[in-house]
C-alpha cells in the first residue's frame, strides 16, 4: 500500500477533554452552556500540539477562572458522530471542590450561564444520553478503582475477537 493510501485510511479524530469535579456528597459538577440546549461538564477541544490533560486544565481555567489539580484519567470514549466525524473524549478526575475553591470561580459569561452539583440520578435529565452514559461510567470506574476505562459511545463494548 502506498504511503498516501495508508494516510487516507488513517483516522484523524477530533479530541476533547473534560474534568469531573465532585462535592462532599459525591455529586458531579455540571455547567449550563450559553450555546447548547443541554448541560455539560467543564472542558473542550484539544488544540494542536496540546495533550488532552493540558486541554482539560486550560479549558477549566478559561471557563472557571480556577486551576485545581486534575488527577488521574477516568475514561476514554470513542464517540464519533455524523456532524463531527471521529471523536475521542478524555475524562479526568478533578477531585472534590471545596467551598473555598468555589469562592474563586468566575464563570466565563459568554460561555456558561451557571453551574450546579447533580446527583448521578439527575444527570440523564440534564444532558444528552451519550454524555450521561460517559459520566456515569466514569463515576462508577472512579468509585470502584477501575479507572481508566475504555468506552464506545459512553458504554463499555463487548470484547471483540481479533
Amino acid at each position: 500500500m502506498a504511503a498516501s493510501e495508508h494516510e487516507a485510511k488513517m483516522a484523524h479524530p477530533r479530541m476533547a477533554a473534560g474534568a469531573l469535579f465532585f462535592d462532599a456528597d459525591g455529586r458531579v459538577l455540571m455547567v449550563e452552556p450559553t450555546y447548547k440546549n443541554y448541560w455539560e461538564i467543564p472542558g473542550g477541544y484539544v488544540e494542536v500540539g496540546e495533550s488532552p490533560l493540558q486541554a482539560a486544565v486550560r479549558e477549566v481555567g478559561e471557563e472557571w477562572g480556577i486551576t485545581p489539580p486534575l488527577r488521574r484519567l477516568l475514561a476514554v470514549d470513542w464517540a464519533p458522530n455524523d456532524a463531527e466525524g471521529d471523536k475521542v473524549l478524555y475524562l479526568f478526575d478533578g477531585g472534590q471542590l471545596t467551598p473555598e475553591a468555589l469562592v474563586g470561580v468566575t464563570l466565563q459569561p459568554d460561555e456558561l450561564k451557571r453551574f450546579e452539583f447533580l446527583s448521578p440520578d439527575e444527570i440523564a435529565d440534564r444532558t444528552i444520553p451519550r454524555l450521561a452514559r460517559r459520566i456515569l461510567a466514569a463515576i462508577e470506574a472512579r468509585s470502584s478503582g477501575a479507572a481508566p476505562i475504555y468506552l464506545e459511545h459512553g458504554q463499555q463494548p463487548d470484547s471483540i475477537a481479533a
